[in-house]
Formats: C-alpha cells, sequence, structure tokens
C-alpha cells in the first residue's frame, strides 16, 4: 500500500551499524531518501514495494560510521543531493545554508544548522503546508541523548560539545508534537544509549532525555563526554570519503566473490593479503588457516570489520557454503573495505584436503575455566556491570595493540557469548599467543554455572 500524507515516513533500520535511514513518499509516486547507506538494497525494495521513484537524498552530516549511498542514488537515479554548504563536498548537490527551504512537490524540507557531532550537521524540518510533521536529527538529538562530538579529535571535543548543547535547545523549541527522526539508534558507537526506541518526539525527549534536562552549559558538557566510550578507528577515515564522495558500484556485479584456488590463497597470504574467517565460533575454532582472523558473519560484521582489519590489505574470505556472500560483501562495502580479493573456493574444506597446515582453538563451557586466567574483551561498560571475579578486561578493539602486553599464560578468552572472543584469541593467536580457549557463553552463564555472584565495577 502507498502511503498517505499523513503517513508518509519510512524507516529503514541496519541493526548491525545502529542506525536509521528514512524514506519519504512526497505523494507523487516519488520520494525523498535522508541519510541512505551505501548498501542501498533495503532503501530500494522499499522504494519499489511502494512504486516509488527516488528524486531526493538529504545527507545530515558526514558520515563517519558509514558510506553514504548518496552519491549512487545521484548517479543511477539522477536524484538531487540535498546537504549543508558547509559540508565542502566535491560531488554533484545543492548546498542549503541554515534556514534554506527545499520544496519537494508540496512537501517542505526546511534545513537547521545543529552543529555539534560534526562542524557542518544540519537536521531537517519536514513539513506539509503549515503542518510540521517532523524533523530529521541525524546525530544531533538521538533518543535519550546525543551524538558523540569527538569524531573530529579530542582536542575538538568540548569545543563541539558545546555546540551541541545549543543545537540541542535549538531543536527543544520546536514544538511537543514534532515527531524526532534521528538517524543513530541503540547499537551504535556514535552513543546512543541501549533501547528499543528509534524515534521519538520533541517532547518525550524533553521529559525523558537526561542531556535536555541539563540547563547548565558547563554541566552538559560534562556529562557527555564523560558518557563516551571507544569507537571503531575506520570512523577517523569515512567522513573524508563521503565529502569526496564514495567510488560509484556497479550494484548488479555486487555481492560476488572471486574463487581463489588454495594456491592463490597461499600466494596472496605470503604478500600480504589478510585471510578473514567468518564461519561460526564452533568452526573456526575446530580448524582454520594459521594467522586467520575470526569475525564471524553476524549483524555487527561490519562494525568489527572496521575495528580490526586494516582499511588497505586485500581481503580472502573463508566461509561455509550456507553463508550470504551477498550479504558479507555488502557489509563490507558499506564502510568502505572495497579491496575483497576473492574466497577460498571450496572453504576449509579444500585447504585440508590440500595438506595445507591448520590450527584448531579450544572452546570451553562456564564450568571448565576452572584456575586459568580470563581476559574479557567486552566494552569497559560491560565489564563493570558484571564480570567473573579476577578477569581482566581489554576491550577487543585493543587486543593487537595490547597483545604484547597479555602475559603468555593459559588464558580464557570471554565476551558476551563467544564470537568477539574468538576475535581476540585470533589477535593474539597471530601475535604468536598460544594455550587460548574461548568460552562459550559469558558472564551470566558462568554466574549460572557456578553458583557464584559477578563482580562489578572496574
Amino acid at each position: 500500500m502507498v502511503n498517505t500524507r499523513s503517513d508518509p515516513l519510512v524507516p529503514i533500520v541496519d541493526e548491525g551499524l545502529g542506525n536509521s535511514c528514512y524514506l519519504v513518499d512526497l505523494g507523487d509516486k516519488s520520494a525523498l531518501v535522508v541519510d541512505p547507506p551505501r548498501d542501498l538494497r533495503a532503501v530500494r525494495a522499499a522504494a519499489a514495494g511502494r512504486g516509488l521513484r527516488i528524486r531526493f537524498v538529504a545527507d545530515t552530516h558526514l558520515h563517519a560510521d558509514f558510506l553514504s549511498g548518496a552519491a549512487q542514488l545521484a548517479h543511477q537515479d539522477q536524484a538531487q543531493v540535498l546537504a549543508s554548504v558547509a559540508g565542502r563536498r566535491e560531488f554533484g548537490h545543492r548546498g542549503l545554508v541554515d534556514g534554506e527551504e527545499v520544496d519537494l512537490g508540496g512537501l517542505w524540507l526546511r534545513a537547521l544548522a545543529t552543529p555539534g557531532h560534526t562542524d557542518e550537521h544540519v537536521s531537517y524540518l519536514l513539513s506539509d503546508g503549515t503542518v510540521t510533521l517532523g524533523v530529521f536529527t541525524g546525530g544531533s538529538l538521538i533518543v535519550g541523548s546525543a551524538a558523540r562530538t569527538d569524531l573530529l579529535g579530542t582536542e575538538r571535543a568540548e569545543e563541539l560539545a558545546r555546540a551541541q548543547y545549543g543545537s540541542l535547545r535549538l531543536l527543544a523549541n520546536l514544538p511537543d508534537s514534532t515527531a524526532v527522526w534521528p538517524t543513530h539508534g541503540a547499537g551504535s558507537f556514535c552513543s546512543a544509549p541501549p533501547g528499543a526506541e528509534r524515534t521519538s518526539t520533541i517532547g518525550r525527549e524533553k521529559a525523558t532525555n537526561p542531556l535536555l534536562a541539563i540547563d547548565d552549559e558547563d554541566r552538559f558538557v560534562e556529562q557527555l563526554l564523560g558518557s563516551l566510550g571507544s569507537h571503531p578507528p575506520y570512523f577517523l577515515r569515512l567522513a573524508e570519503i563521503n565529502r569526496r564522495g564514495p567510488a560509484v558500484l556497479d550494484a548488479g556485479r555486487c555481492g560476488r566473490l572471486a574463487l581463489l584456488p588454495v594456491s592463490e590463497v597461499r600466494r596472496l597470504g605470503a604478500a600480504g593479503a589478510l585471510v578473514l574467517d567468518v564461519r561460526p565460533v564452533p568452526d573456526y575454532a575446530a580448524a582454520h588457516i594459521p594467522a586467520a582472523l575470526s569475525i564471524p558473519l553476524r549483524a555487527q560484521f561490519a562494525t568489527w570489520l572496521g575495528w580490526l582489519a586494516p582499511p588497505d590489505a586485500p581481503l580472502v574470505i573463508v566461509r561455509n557454503a550456507d553463508q550470504d556472500v551477498e550479504e558479507l560483501v555488502w557489509q563490507a562495502l558499506k564502510i568502505g573495505y572495497d579491496q575483497l580479493a576473492g574466497e577460498l573456493a571450496g572453504g576449509m574444506a579444500a585447504w585440508i584436503a590440500a595438506a595445507q597446515p591448520a590450527l584448531s582453538t579450544e572452546l570451553v563451557t562456564p564450568g571448565q575455566i576452572e584456575d586459568r586466567r580470563v581476559l574479557d574483551v567486552r566494552q569497559t561498560g560491560e565489564f563493570d556491570s558484571g564480570h567473573i571475579p579476577g578477569a581482566e578486561q581489554v576491550e577487543l578493539g585493543l587486543v593487537a595493540e595490547a597483545a604484547g602486553r597479555i602475559p603468555a599464560a593459559s588464558t580464557v578468552v570471554m565476551c558476551g557469548h563467544g564470537e568477539r572472543a574468538a576475535s581476540a584469541a585470533s589477535l593474539l593467536e597471530r601475535a604468536g599467543h598460544g594455550r587460548l580457549a574461548v568460552l562459550v557463553g559469558g558472564p551470566d552463564d558462568w554466574s549460572r554455572a557456578t553458583g557464584h555472584q559477578l563482580d562489578t565495577g572496574s
């Protein structure tokens, strides 16, 4: 069913990156898309299902956590790109200044300068005549918080936090009934708090968002900066790529990988390629190529790929035949990992059949840890909320850097379920560590299995 003017909005959620983009039915068989990712499959499916042609695309800011699909839509669909003039994008677009309005063919979009998350950030107020429908807030006001302000460097984090304070006050002056449509949501490392809600209203945020309850700028800055955790290093590269415009892809040819024989995988590895094993943890643990990096294919694959894999090394994939190669490729492409050399033809079975060396990693249950050293690779906030007594914590994103300082002792690596632990074990193995085991499960499983309480705090 085609949306009516009373319901023109279709949110499209990327659960892995924790973001939303929005398809807006303009009422004339055309559409606006706000903050589309480079992976446009869901956007195109939503538009096609409603019989809509994408005519406009708007970016709220120069995204750091994903490559924008704006340049792709401009090339393939001749969509007009709308963005802040302050972003100095190097591809065709209409640069908007604060307060400038765009006629979408009945609906109107007004740009509101809301710096803070980035310098050039804008929000977009959507209206139908005199009726305000809602505001696309990008990384300014988000459900229960505001997005991080340290992506342009820690030396500018306070300055941008003060700008964020002003931007939130500006948005809070909109009518309470105004719908709030953020880009960043739960699961985003751009600092969204946990929770199922991805949209809100101005009134609800004024009543529940702790940052909007702070009327002192200094306290706001202290609170916002104090809430910032770590973020993937690829965040520091993508904004500039988005400013220049990501390479336009031949979407019809994406989603496939070249099949590489064992001999070619060996040659590429010797030349500096990274073998990336995306199989489930039990399969990786049973047998894997030495020095392979384990990142199981799941919703969060792109985040950990961008956090753990070098941005310039060719990637050779090892997967199971039943794993979705198209999904794997698009998760890599949406964060700028275009250097996919191919996949091991025949998978791990072909490697073993060719009598090539393989390693295994022990899997243990919570009751099998015994007196072994425990390394917890969850984020600091997760660790502080409950961990096995005596466990040492190193966030997964820091394991490679810390490998030389981690004692070469019999170690059980753990996270919340096992996927991040397997990644950490593979990084330690690459650094020369042995006697590693991966815990199947997390701290709550350990507590239930042993009857012991978890520790809290650092």
